[in-house]
């Protein structure tokens, strides 16, 4: 039986990509780069993916991602800027933008109760908390696993490790039995890091599947949700 549910933010819970479209608009018009349409808000979403499965497979670090991003990104445009400067207008706006995802609080109201709900995310710490914080869904959650203040990030073991590690530990001053991996759920929108991640692991999950598409690339996760009020009939 489930007894703790851990939950993604980025495009999970907070709209991530709603916020993107609207931050590098005007981030584009603020530093007068010209025109920002579909075909470079492509670019950015292929490339930010791909840096961040790098990011993943520990091929790059975190600190090497801010450096390097826009940089990437800007030569793939064909666009003279210093990546660097944009980054950290990017990471300023990022920090207070809480756009929450239709039916995440519907979700958080249904889980709230019936299991303990702890953060699983990739990100720096303060500005995850921070989003947190300004959506109202701070107070949702015993636990904030997040990757920068664990050292490490999802998919990896180690992240899963450490989230066990702790609930186990709060439990036991509860008086309350150690967790078993089956009674643990990911929820999360990122084949890549959420699903991979809890696959590996041998814990079950969901995958919330934005697109629609329902192409797993291979994994299995114990269920696909095209919306997350459809979660509410699992758990």
């Amino acid at each position: 039986m489930i007894k703790v549910v851990l939950l993604d933010i980025d495009n999970t819970l907070l709209d991530f990509d709603a916020y993107i479209s609207t931050s590098l608009k005007e981030g584009f018009e603020r530093f007068g780069l010209g025109y920002f349409d579909e075909g470079r808000m492509e670019i950015f979403k292929t490339e930010n993916r791909r840096i961040w499965h790098e990011l993943e497979l520990g091929e790059l670090t975190y600190g090497e991602l801010l450096k390097t991003r826009f940089n990437r990104i800007f030569a793939l445009m064909g666009v003279d800027f210093d990546g660097e400067v944009f980054e950290k207008y990017f990471k300023d706006r990022l920090y207070d933008c809480a756009i929450p995802v239709d039916g995440a609080f519907e979700l958080l109201e249904h889980l709230k109760g019936r299991y303990t709900l702890c953060v699983a995310s990739n990100g720096p710490v303060g500005q995850q908390i921070n989003r947190l914080k300004i959506s109202g869904m701070l107070g949702y959650f015993k636990h904030l696993f997040i990757s920068e203040g664990i050292g490490t990030q999802k998919p990896s073991a180690g992240f899963f490790d450490h989230c066990m590690r702790e609930i186990n530990a709060a439990r036991a001053t509860e008086g309350a039995d150690p967790l078993e991996k089956d009674e643990v759920m990911m929820v999360g929108d990122s084949l890549s890091s959420d699903i991979k991640g809890a696959c590996g692991y041998g814990i079950p999950c969901i995958f919330y599947d934005r697109s629609g598409k329902g192409d797993t690339k291979g994994l299995c996760p114990d269920y696909t949700v095209k919306n997350l009020t459809d979660i509410c009939d699992i758990l």
